[in-house]
C-alpha cells in the first residue's frame, strides 16, 4: 500500500515511526513493522466510549496512537476496579491471542483517543514469524513485570503520595495544571474510589496544599521544591 494512504489519521511512515518509539516494539526489524502496519484498521473513540466489554468474544488486539484508555474489571460485589490506564505506544487486550477468547476487562477512553485495531486472525499469522514472536514474547514479560509492579505501588504509597506522583507523571512539575480528567477517572487511576478521593482533595484544600476549581488546579507555591 503506498505510504501516501492515510490509516483513517496518519500515513504508514508515521505508523511506522509510532511502533519504532513505542516500548514494546521498538525492537522489531523493519520487515516486522511493516507487517504489523499492513494488519492495522484505525478507530477513533470519543471520551467515555467503550473499545470493547469485559466478556465480549475477543476479535482483536489494540495499539494507542494517542489519547488515554483504562481498562476496568468488575469485581464480585460490583465495583470497577482500574487494572491499567493506557498510554500512547502501548498494545493492550493481547490476552486473547493466548489464554481465553473473551475480553478479561473492559476497555473505556477517558479521553478521545485513537487506536489501530489489529485483528487476532492476522496478528496470529505475524507471530507465526519467528523474529515476531520472539519480540512479542518479551513484550508479554514486561507485562507481568508491570503488573507486579502495580501491586507494590498500590501497597507501599498512600493516596496522596499516588495522586501527587500522577500528577508528576502525567502532567510534569508546575504550580497550575489543566486537568482534562474527571476526578473520578484519577481517582481509578491511583487507585482509589472517588469518595476516598474527594475527601483527600477536600483535606488538601483545607491544608493549603493545593486549589482545585473547575478544570483549574493550583499548587501552593514552590510545592514541588518542598
Amino acid at each position: 500500500m503506498p505510504d501516501r494512504v492515510r490509516f483513517g489519521f496518519m500515513t504508514n511512515a508515521e505508523l511506522l515511526n509510532l511502533l519504532e518509539r513505542s516500548e514494546y516494539f521498538r525492537g522489531l526489524s523493519k520487515h516486522s513493522r511493516k507487517s504489523l502496519v499492513s494488519a492495522c484498521t484505525p478507530q477513533t473513540v470519543s471520551k467515555r466510549d467503550c473499545l470493547f466489554w469485559e466478556g465480549q468474544k475477543g476479535h482483536s488486539i489494540f495499539l494507542l496512537a494517542s489519547g488515554s484508555v483504562q481498562l476496568v474489571k468488575t469485581s464480585e460485589d460490583g465495583k470497577e476496579v482500574v487494572i491499567k490506564t493506557v498510554e500512547p505506544g502501548e498494545v493492550f487486550a493481547e490476552v486473547v491471542l493466548f489464554e481465553q477468547d473473551s475480553y478479561p476487562v473492559t476497555a473505556i477512553a477517558i479521553r478521545k483517543s485513537k487506536v489501530y485495531k489489529l485483528p487476532k486472525t492476522e496478528f496470529v499469522r505475524l507471530l507465526r514469524n519467528e523474529d515476531f514472536r520472539s519480540d512479542f514474547i518479551a513484550y508479554l514479560m514486561k507485562r507481568l513485570r508491570y503488573l507486579a509492579d502495580r501491586i507494590l505501588y498500590l501497597t507501599a504509597y498512600d493516596a496522596e503520595t499516588r495522586f501527587f506522583r500522577f500528577l508528576k507523571d502525567q502532567y510534569g512539575e508546575k504550580e497550575q495544571y489543566e486537568i482534562s480528567m474527571s476526578k473520578k477517572d484519577i481517582a481509578s487511576a491511583i487507585g482509589t474510589v472517588p469518595e476516598t478521593f474527594s475527601r483527600l482533595l477536600l483535606r488538601l484544600d483545607e491544608q493549603g496544599q493545593l486549589v482545585w476549581r473547575g478544570k483549574i488546579l493550583r499548587l501552593k507555591p514552590n510545592f514541588w521544591n518542598e
